[in-house]
């Protein structure tokens, strides 16, 4: 029979002479391990060591797999609230197509709404560099197309042999 890892040390795997106990209908108070393991007993639930670095350290009394469920629960709900901050990238080309700019703009305009940022960028090749202001004009008419659901942080900005602009939600 195998045992699963716990995160935290409950009942008698608990090493401490003297621990602070609280729970639902408990003050808080220092009591001796073994009375505030039979207050627990007694209660039918477990003594979980929470913090081992307090002095004396901190117990909690409560069902174990309660205890877990309600970690995982708040931790699932941390999650869905952080900001996501996602880029996505997008090339395009100096000599690409309108049909195929528009499909790029359909896509960009997608992630536009969900909320993600999009890194757009145009690599000048060989003969390409003579020319950058064709590079600019296309990403230009790429912003222009996206003027409903988004606005570029910056105008588009020559990096090495590249041009990059990211475009952020409007508000």
């Amino acid at each position: 029979m195998s045992k699963t890892k716990r995160s935290h040390k409950i009942n008698n795997e608990i090493f401490y002479d003297k621990v602070r106990v609280s729970g639902v209908d408990i003050e808080p108070q220092v009591l001796y391990k073994k009375e505030a393991l039979e207050l627990a007993y007694g209660m039918g639930k477990d003594l979980i060591l929470i913090s081992e670095n307090a002095n004396p350290p901190f117990c909690k009394i409560e069902d174990y797999n309660k205890f877990v469920y309600d970690l995982e629960k708040k931790k699932k709900e941390q999650e869905k609230k952080a900001p996501k901050n996602d880029m996505k990238e997008i090339t395009l080309g100096v000599f690409i197509a309108d049909n195929d700019l528009k499909t790029k703009a359909r896509k960009a305009e997608e992630f536009l709404k969900e909320g993600t940022k999009v890194k757009c960028t145009l690599m000048l090749k060989s003969r390409e560099k003579a020319k950058p202001e064709q590079g600019e004009l296309v990403m230009l008419n790429f912003i222009n197309m996206l003027q409903e659901v988004g606005s570029p942080e910056s105008m588009p900005k020559m990096d090495g042999n590249k041009w990059i602009c990211i475009i952020k939600q409007k508000k």
